[in-house]
Parts: C-alpha cells; sequence; structure tokens
C-alpha cells in the first residue's frame, strides 16, 4: 500500500520489502493498494521503473498476476501508465475498485472483505488515521469541485445520515473533513506549481479567493501566499 507523497527514500525502502517477493518457490498473487497516492514523485517513480525492469523476470517466477489499484484524476493516470514501461512477463491489470481487483486476482467475495478490512486496520494503525477518514478524503480528493454530502456518501456506499452519523462518532463532521482536504490539496499546489493564488482557490473548490485564505489562514495559521514563500525555501513538511 502507498499513500501521501513517497520519494525516493520511501521507494528504496518499498524495493527491500518487494526483494521478499521473490520467490520462485511460493507462486502467489500480487495486490499493490496505490489509491492514496497524492502525488508521484518523478524521482521515485524512475527509480521504481528502474528496479522492476531490472527484476521483472525475477518476479515472473513467483508472481502469477499483479492488480494495481489507482487513484483517480491526474495522479492515476500516471500511476496507471506505470506498466506501459514494462514488458509485462507476467498478467497484470489496473483497477479503481478493491473489490474488482480482488475477484480479478481469483479471490472470492467472502475472503476479499477479509482482507479489504485487514489492509483497512494495518492503513490506520501506520497512519493514525480510521478506514472511515482514509476513505472519505480519497473519494473527497477526487471531487473537491463538487463534493456534496450526497454524491460522495453514495460514492462510499452509505446514506447520507449514516455518513454523518460514524463522523460525529469520530468527533468531526463532513465540512470540517472537506475543509481539511482542501487546504491540504492547496498546500500540495502552492508547492509543486506556480498556480495563481485564485486558479488554487478554484481548483480546491472554494468560491472565492477571499474564502480560501481565510480559510488556509484559520487551519495552516497563515496566508496562502505567506506559507508558499516559507516553505518553497526550505524543504516541504513532514507527511
Amino acid at each position: 500500500m502507498l499513500w501521501g507523497r513517497p520519494g525516493e527514500t520511501q521507494a528504496r525502502r518499498l524495493t527491500q520489502v518487494l526483494d521478499v517477493e521473490r520467490t520462485p518457490h511460493a507462486p502467489h498473487a500480487s495486490l499493490v493498494d496505490a489509491r492514496r497516492l497524492e502525488y508521484p514523485d518523478p524521482n521515485a517513480f524512475s527509480f521504481f521503473v528502474n528496479y522492476m525492469q531490472q527484476r521483472e523476470q525475477d518476479f515472473a517466477t513467483s508472481v502469477k498476476r499483479q492488480a494495481l489499484l489507482r487513484p483517480e484524476g491526474l495522479v492515476g493516470a500516471a500511476v496507471g501508465g506505470f506498466y506501459s514501461l514494462l514488458r509485462r512477463s507476467y498478467p497484470t491489470d489496473v483497477f479503481t475498485d478493491t473489490g474488482e481487483a480482488l475477484g480479478w486476482l481469483g479471490v472470492g467475495e467472502v475472503r476479499a472483505a477479509e482482507l479489504v478490512a485487514e489492509l483497512n486496520q494495518l492503513m490506520a494503525q501506520a497512519t493514525g488515521q480510521s478506514p472511515l477518514l482514509q476513505e472519505l478524503h480519497r473519494v473527497l480528493r477526487t471531487r473537491l469541485l463538487d463534493a456534496g454530502l450526497s454524491d460522495v456518501s453514495r460514492e462510499m456506499g452509505m446514506s447520507e445520515r449514516t455518513l454523518q452519523r460514524r463522523l460525529k462518532e469520530a468527533n468531526t463532521s463532513f465540512q470540517s473533513e472537506l475543509n481539511s482536504v482542501q487546504v491540504r490539496t492547496a498546500q500540495q499546489l502552492l508547492l509543486e506549481t506556480d498556480m495563481k493564488l485564485t486558479a488554487v482557490a478554484v481548483e480546491v473548490g472554494c468560491a472565492s479567493l477571499q474564502h480560501f485564505s481565510s480559510l488556509f489562514r484559520k487551519l495552516v495559521g497563515d496566508s496562502p501566499s505567506t506559507w508558499r514563500e516559507q516553505h518553497r525555501k526550505g524543504s516541504p513538511p513532514a507527511e
């Protein structure tokens, strides 16, 4: 599972894990969940492609087939293009739905549900964020321009009332989480692009620059322009 904005250092750590997967005596199916990636770091992407190109035949002796779960939008397009850079020595396919991916790998519905629950729990332990908020943030990142409670709850497979109740139990609200994702996405754009503030405001679904600036200052403590200037002088904030 990959999430956030992993750089080359994280990619190198990932390949150490993947080296263990090259076990010819134990052929298996492989699932790579990259739906929570927020930004494909070019150096990390190049390093990982080079790693796989050099070892693809080794993996072909142990991996029977591999499913890649990608995020939506431009990030998803970049992730989904990964296999086009390889020779594909074993069956591969790209999905956006976990159930479809596991079904393609030959996992039955009951076992697939168990695996998803287990993966969500591991993700929660690693990030300190509940599976509910992980999924909500993933959906919100793809619909900031039309992030309505009705559509988002439907995409998450629950009613509006159920989503609101579960968020209340987690001591938060739909609007609070939406604002958090808006500001997090804005920080990414401020760091990685030269977009004007008005364009950033529109991109994250704010009705006006004034609204965006007020929201950003409320959650971050600085104006968007001040924050951009300070963080572009050094390295981006830790994940």
